[in-house]
């Protein structure tokens, strides 16, 4: 069947049958993102789907191909989480068993949520190539059906729905930026996108610490990766789809990568801008917004998923934080006599600086009359203020030196 896929015909009925498992997506235009590019900026908000992700479309429509015999089997596929979550809750509408692979570094949350649509869990590997192996290996031994999260040409035409709608809403879209990990999504968006409008650019966006993809167009054929180091989960892969190549070859307008540092940033612009959380490989394309050299385009970003756990959510907005100048920390050399704490802090209290942690190491030189050391973590609006209470520190006799924040 799947030489059939990829076709306007098979798009259009994937069309119709994910609409039994997604909620509607509309398009968001971005005042901010829109005036930081100088281009017209939509997100397309997937992680707002019902199972947080748009895995669901491609893992429902493959489900909706199978035969009964081939559901009654019982269902495995290997993710590192929305896939998971898609195959689970696909297989929970269709009455079937799913047995679910995932790396043992899947955030926790994202295991949950797929425990609770019924799917048995499988903790295996620290990437998700790892848990993909284990998959087969159970497949083979227990006779289930797999679904492969990406190097499917059905799944990859589940997923390419996205671009119909993205089209009816947009009709004169220039850009979308698709995520890639494997590479289901953006074969999918690529080759309805193309059939629709050939003059579309489909810009494929990857952690630049897991960019398999970019490495195999490169290379002319598909590469593996030694190693992926990325905080990107969802797109931490090291090796593409090899069914899924040539459509990419052939409809993948470019590549960006992204580094993580760049996710931290986008995480809090997408919290602040528009109220909205997006896991870090979600917002691979909201980062790549800033590397796009064009301006008045109309551009949409896919936000491919939201599943992320609070523990994540919590480092990544410190982070952010720190990487803007909101939090710092400071260390200074002053007299130990009574008075030099409450002069230092009347010196940032002053320029509406904000303490939030002070550490007082009276054994930094032999010499403690001469010399302690106070390291000040505090809150600032951004980069200026920071220099102004720098400066309102040097201005009152003081030497600052920035040092490492731990919060």
């Amino acid at each position: 069947m799947e030489e059939q896929m990829l076709t306007l015909k098979k798009f259009e009925e994937a069309c119709e049958v994910v609409k039994r498992v997604t909620l509607e997506t509309k398009l968001v235009f971005s005042d901010y993102f829109s005036a930081v590019t100088g281009n017209r900026v939509y997100l397309k908000p997937e992680n707002l789907q019902f199972t947080g992700a748009y895995k669901v479309r491609g893992a429902y429509y493959k489900m909706s191909t199978l035969s009964e015999e081939e559901r009654a089997k019982g269902l495995i596929t290997a993710s590192a989480g929305n896939h998971a979550q898609g195959v689970a809750y696909a297989a929970k509408c269709y009455g079937a068993k799913a047995t679910i692979v995932m790396p043992t570094t899947t955030p926790l949350m994202k295991v949950n949520r797929t425990k609770s649509y019924g799917a048995e869990t499988v903790l295996c590997g620290d990437v998700y190539d790892e848990a993909c192996a284990k998959a087969y290996e159970l497949a083979a031994e227990h006779g289930y059906t797999f679904i492969h999260p990406f190097d499917d040409l059905t799944v990859a035409t589940g997923q390419g729905t996205i671009a119909m709608e993205i089209i009816k809403e947009l009709p004169l879209v220039d850009y979308i930026l698709v995520p890639i990990g494997g590479g289901g999504l953006a074969t999918g968006v690529s080759a309805l996108a193309k059939l629709l409008n050939p003059k579309i650019k489909v810009i494929g966006v990857e952690p630049a610490g897991a960019n398999c993809m970019q490495e195999s167009l490169k290379a002319g054929k598909v590469t593996t990766l030694p190693t992926v180091n990325t905080i990107a989960d969802g797109t931490a892969v090291k090796t593409p789809g090899e069914k899924l190549f040539p459509y990419l070859q052939k409809n993948l307008d470019d590549i960006i990568t992204v580094k993580d540092e760049e996710l931290v940033v986008a995480f809090l612009d997408m919290v602040e801008n528009h109220k909205m959380v997006a896991e870090n490989s979600g917002l691979l394309t909201v980062a790549a917004l800033r590397h796009l050299d064009v301006k008045d385009k109309k551009i949409v970003s896919i936000i491919s998923g939201g599943n992320m756990d609070v523990i994540t959510m919590s480092s990544v907005v410190q982070q952010g934080l720190i990487l803007r100048d909101r939090i710092f920390t400071v260390s200074i050399l002053l007299p130990d006599k009574p008075g030099e704490l409450h002069r230092v802090s009347g010196i940032i209290a002053d320029v509406n600086g904000n303490v939030i942690k002070l550490e007082h190491n009276q054994f930094v030189t032999i010499n403690r009359n001469a010399a302690v050391e106070l390291r000040i973590t505090m809150e600032a609006f951004g980069t200026e203020h920071k220099k102004q209470i720098m400066d309102a520190l040097e201005e009152g006799g003081y030497q600052p030196k920035q040092v490492r924040t731990n919060i």
